[in-house]
């Protein structure tokens, strides 16, 4: 067996794989500057209401994933690679978070793809991780010298 006998199957997997794994991120990194922005402008509010604020910003965080979980859904039904719209976000879920608890599978030619999507799905919860964390920092940090007494 050659290289190109191997290969050839997956080929479809990288055309569509590659291409939804950059437009995921890009509307993740986009998403995340919406939310930056936001609590650039509400700054104070964010550091009296920290648990609130993070919590919120959690959920929006979700959301954003939610959206590219259909994304992925949606490209998983346009191939025929799963049967329904709710086998398809079922499945794309199971991929983007690696949970790995379902019986919903791909057609055989497209396994390949639901493997990429939990590629994209490790890039994007640390790229949500980063800015979790990062934001905690700032709430901390401005938390801490703002209780600390002036020395004179």
């Amino acid at each position: 067996m050659n290289a190109d006998s191997i290969a050839a199957p997956w080929g479809a997997d990288w055309v569509w794989g590659l291409p939804l794994i950059v437009a995921t991120v890009m509307i993740h990194v986009f998403g995340l500057g919406f939310i930056k922005r936001r609590v650039d402008r509400r700054i104070r509010y964010v550091w009296k209401h920290q648990a609130l604020s993070i919590g919120g910003i959690t959920l929006y965080i979700a959301l954003l994933l939610g959206f590219e979980v259909l994304i992925w859904a949606m490209a998983f039904q346009r191939l025929g690679a799963l049967p329904d719209k709710r086998s398809a976000m079922l499945y794309s879920l199971n991929a983007l978070t690696a949970f790995g608890h379902t019986d919903v599978t791909l057609e055989r030619q497209w396994q390949l793809l639901g493997a990429l999507e939990a590629l994209n799905g490790s890039i994007l919860f640390g790229l949500s991780t980063a800015y979790l964390f990062g934001l905690v920092q700032r709430i901390w940090s401005h938390v801490v010298s703002s209780s600390r007494p002036e020395c004179d």
